[in-house]
């Protein structure tokens, strides 16, 4: 599997062969096959800066970049929200 980097501030949509895309939103990354990475369409995203992919096991940098890849987060983090009971029976 390859790690794919948004690289810009916008919304990108990566297509991939068999009719499929992936949506990265900003600065975020993802995940697509090694044969993926290596189609036309994908290639030509790389090579205008848009996108950025690695290898995910090595953690190198590919397409000559120098910036760290950032991690995905998953999730929204701890959630704030509380519950209040409203009325009340005896």
């Amino acid at each position: 599997m390859k790690t794919v980097t948004n690289k810009t501030n916008a919304p990108v949509r990566v297509p991939l062969p068999r009719g499929k895309a992936l949506h990265l939103g900003p600065r975020r990354t993802g995940q697509i096959r090694d044969e993926d990475a290596e189609t036309p369409r994908v290639k030509k995203l790389v090579e205008a800066g848009t996108i950025d992919i690695f290898d995910g096991s090595s953690r190198e940098v590919a397409a000559g970049s120098t910036a760290a890849p950032h991690e995905a987060t998953h999730g929204l983090g701890k959630s704030t929200f509380r519950v209040r009971k409203v009325g009340g029976s005896s």
